[in-house]
């Protein structure tokens, strides 16, 4: 199932249930149609071109309503997602509607704390981390916990909000103020947890972090997504903006780091990443001698 025929069946899914409406805005305003399709549509296929072998363990840490999770289970993907949301008891239900389309039973989710749960050594292939990094403290903590949970090959699929932009700056500053870090109770855990209170960062921010929890970014990995404002959507010219975005984040720094509100990127081990590498090395070395 394409990117494109799962949003239209998502589409029809949210018209039938209110309560995914208030945070998928799609049948809100009618101008700003395009300009969120976009947005998901890109992300989601990010995660596609990143996700390709099926005989892969997959966990989504923070699966929310667990529609990453779907998609890939529309594919032929086994995931298993964990979240803190309370919208968690949705994906059951949600379930029932893609039955008709797909194995809904490849995605199996648990309403869990990741800093509680036992570490599963060498466990999974794939860590997707959407819209979720930025919410996860203590970070190195997370990270020491991804970075086991990983087989030795093993990568993050990570998909966040650009942490330079200065217009989301502006509005979370306005939100928050500096507390970027805050306590809150969760209900059905019974106790206080600690969580990033839309702590996002910039590219640079997260390769430091990763690097220090024993992760490498690679460079051809990295995608920067939305510039243009709605009203820049218009006469069927959504193809146009999306391959002018792509070419303007490559040429020009200034946009990139300051104007593009996604970023998306993989993380690999660095103990995979030398081991790559040293083979390649190996393989030039003998293809000379």
């Amino acid at each position: 199932m394409t990117v494109a025929e799962f949003f239209d069946l998502f589409l029809e899914e949210l018209q039938q249930t209110p309560s995914l409406q208030n945070y998928y805005k799609f049948l809100g305003t009618p101008s700003s149609f395009e300009f969120r399709k976009s947005y998901f549509c890109q992300r989601l296929q990010y995660i596609a071109d990143n996700i390709t072998d099926r005989n892969e363990a997959i966990w989504d840490c923070g699966c929310g309503f667990g529609t990453t999770a779907l998609f890939l289970a529309m594919n032929g993907f086994k995931v298993h997602g964990t979240t803190l949301e309370f919208y968690y008891k949705e994906i059951e239900g949600r379930k029932k509607y893609w039955d008709k389309f797909g194995d809904t039973s490849l995605f199996t989710a648990d309403y869990e704390n990741l800093f509680d749960a036992p570490v599963k050594p060498a466990a999974y292939d794939a860590i997707i981390i959407q819209d979720t990094l930025h919410h996860l403290e203590p970070l190195q903590d997370a990270l020491r916990i991804f970075n086991q949970t990983l087989t030795p090959n093993g990568r993050l699929v990570i998909v966040e909000e650009n942490g330079n932009n200065i217009i989301q700056n502006l509005k979370l500053y306005k939100q928050r103020g500096n507390k970027r870090i805050i306590e809150i109770y969760d209900e059905r855990l019974q106790k206080n947890i600690l969580i990033g209170n839309e702590n996002i960062r910039s590219l640079s921010s997260w390769k430091k972090e990763l690097s220090q929890a024993g992760f490498h970014i690679p460079a051809d990995s990295v995608q920067y997504v939305r510039l243009y404002l709605p009203f820049f959507f218009k006469n069927g010219n959504t193809e146009e903006l999306l391959k002018k975005e792509q070419q303007l984040w490559r040429k020009n720094g200034f946009l990139r780091e300051n104007f593009f509100f996604g970023l998306n990127y993989t993380a690999t081990k660095v103990s995979a990443t030398k081991s790559n590498h040293a083979h390649k090395q190996e393989m030039a070395t003998r293809q000379h001698s």
